[in-house]
């Protein structure tokens, strides 16, 4: 951008020699312009499954986002190494156990992983791998920080969020060639997203009618009689859609 006379003008912006303007100009045309290839797909697809200048793939999957909560103030109130530790402990203990039920990790984001769940009950194991790592959360990883280090009460308490839900969506590659990476649309993904940023104390994993509606009667009553849910108020407002959400703190030892 330039001023010249007073008048703001744009010039054509360079980098490494190469103009800029002009190739995000046409690359956006492009994108507009193409026909959209979508298949149906009846596996967690990968990256070099889908075409990266049109292709994509429409599944009907279950979501699953873990979250550990309260990271900034593990990252402020540690050491940089003791913090690490704590956010690798949970991400690594999160991806074993959601491969374990074979739930296809697609995604990480920080201290987030994100996994797509496909076939025959993948509500259930989606929701078993849920309270799995609740159940590190609680009886594993308190325990080791306790184990290597003294002063272990000035860890801030290790909690997490948990969001489930199910539905079709589209998967398509999204960015450049050799910096791309897959991206999920439609509902599931990103209400399964939202519930994990949920913090209530009725629960850390949090999931939708559509997950709760087909689970078998173990994933909803424990001791024989005790309910595993507990419903979230009358619905919650997620990109002006209004979600029932369901909590509960089950936890389920791998």
């Amino acid at each position: 951008m330039s001023l010249i006379d007073g008048t703001l003008t744009r010039s054509v912006a360079t980098y490494s020699g190469r103009a800029v303007y002009p190739t995000i100009e046409s690359s956006v045309e492009d994108i507009f312009a193409a026909t959209m290839n979508v298949t149906n797909g009846t596996k967690v697809p990968e990256t070099k499954d889908i075409v990266l200048r049109n292709g994509g793939k429409l599944v009907d999957a279950t979501y699953l986002y873990a979250d550990l909560a309260g990271s900034s103030k593990i990252a402020q109130q540690l050491k940089k190494e003791a913090a690490a530790k704590v956010i690798k402990a949970y991400v690594n203990t999160a991806t074993r156990i959601l491969r374990y039920k074979d739930g296809e990790i697609r995604s990480f984001d920080g201290d987030r992983v994100m996994a797509i769940f496909m076939g025959p009950d993948k509500e259930e194991r989606a929701v078993r791998a849920a309270m799995g790592i609740q159940w590190a959360v609680q009886e594993v990883i308190p325990v080791s920080i306790k184990k290597h280090y003294t002063d272990p009460e000035k860890f801030p308490p290790i909690a997490h969020g948990i969001g489930i839900d199910s539905g079709e969506a589209l998967i398509i590659r999204g960015g450049i060639r050799d910096n791309n990476d897959l991206i999920s649309i439609g509902a599931a993904p990103n209400i399964a997203a939202k519930l994990s940023d949920i913090r209530d104390y009725r629960g850390s994993i949090f999931i939708t009618d559509r997950v709760k509606d087909v689970l078998g009667d173990d994933y909803l009553r424990y001791d024989g009689w005790r309910d595993v849910w507990t419903r979230l108020g009358w619905g919650h407002d997620v990109g002006g859609s209004n979600v029932t959400v369901w909590a509960t703190t089950v936890q389920w030892g791998i």
